[in-house]
Parts: structure tokens; C-alpha cells; sequence
């Protein structure tokens, strides 16, 4: 009868072994996570750089954008008059 009690509490004792280094694994996983978020933290992110950059593109091609806009609305207004003028003219001669 004395072996029976062993063998659950050696069972036992394998369990908590297992579950023991199981959980050093995690605690050394989350300490690497740890490690790399403060890293990233402490420095930029290297996608930043290139997202400032073509924030930076899209913000010059939008000027360049309105500026020609402005351009074609000033032509436009051009030519406007001028079809008026024409209209004009030719409700005179007639």
C-alpha cells in the first residue's frame, strides 16, 4: 500500500515540474517582448521616416495641384470673357 501513494504524488510532482519551466518559458518570452517594445521605443520606428517623406511628396504635388488649379480658373474666366465679348459683338452687328 505504500506504493500507491507515490505514485500520484510523483505524478503530482512531474506536473508541477512541467508547469514550473513552462511558465520560465513565458516569463522569458514576455522579457524579450519587453526588451523589443523599450527598443522600439527608444528609437524611431525606420517607417516613419519613409512616411514623413511622402507625407511631405503628397503635400508639395497638392500645391502644385491648387496652384493649377488656380491657373485653369484664371484661363477659364479668360476665355469666358472672351466667349461673352464675341456673343456681344455679334448681337451688335446683327
Amino acid at each position: 500500500m505504500s506504493s500507491a501513494p507515490k505514485k500520484p504524488a510523483e505524478a503530482l510532482v512531474q506536473d508541477l515540474l512541467t508547469e514550473r519551466r513552462e511558465l520560465k518559458v513565458m516569463l522569458e518570452r514576455v522579457k524579450l517582448e519587453l526588451a523589443d517594445a523599450h527598443a522600439g521605443a527608444s528609437g524611431p520606428d525606420p517607417r516613419v521616416k519613409d512616411m514623413e517623406a511622402e507625407i511631405e511628396r503628397l503635400r508639395h504635388q497638392l500645391a502644385t495641384s491648387r496652384a493649377e488649379a488656380g491657373q485653369l480658373r484664371e484661363e477659364r474666366d479668360e476665355l469666358r470673357g472672351g466667349i461673352q465679348r464675341a456673343l456681344e459683338q455679334l448681337e451688335d452687328s446683327e
